[in-house]
């Protein structure tokens, strides 16, 4: 079937009632896009919540090594992983309850998708969060 983002309404509407990110590989490095990214996030009012096993505090906020060490809902998990690893991640994101699975700008995977959707998580792919969010502010 392939790959299907939703709408940019949807997306949208996911953006404006979402208050918790998860963001998977957040890294502590402030040249990384994935910290970047995040800290803009962070700046327009989202609560971001670093998810890496490497690192102890991003962004003055505390990391836990997985999803699943994760207290309180979870509204999008964003991703800054390799496309292999989504579907392990995917899996995860079921577990947690999680509402939204976001993969960043040039990552996607089938298989995880195909299970995202078969559990009925608003699933994006390949699109960076921060320029979505710019367009609907």
């Amino acid at each position: 079937m392939g790959i299907q983002n939703p709408t940019d309404e949807k997306i949208k509407e996911v953006l404006h009632t979402s208050k918790r990110i998860a963001v998977v590989g957040l890294s502590g490095n402030p040249d990384r896009t994935s910290y970047m990214v995040s800290e803009a996030m962070q700046n327009a009012g989202y609560t971001i919540i670093p998810v890496n096993p490497t690192v102890n505090e991003v962004l003055g906020e505390k990391a836990v090594a997985s999803l699943k060490e994760i207290d309180g809902e979870v509204d999008i998990v964003n991703v800054f992983r390799r496309s292999e690893f989504l579907p392990e991640v995917a899996r995860d994101t079921v577990e947690i309850g999680a509402k939204t699975f976001w993969a960043q700008l040039g990552v996607a995977n089938q298989e995880a998708y195909d299970y995202l959707k078969d559990n009925g998580v608003e699933t994006i792919m390949d699109r960076c969060i921060k320029v979505e969010h710019a367009k609907f502010k």
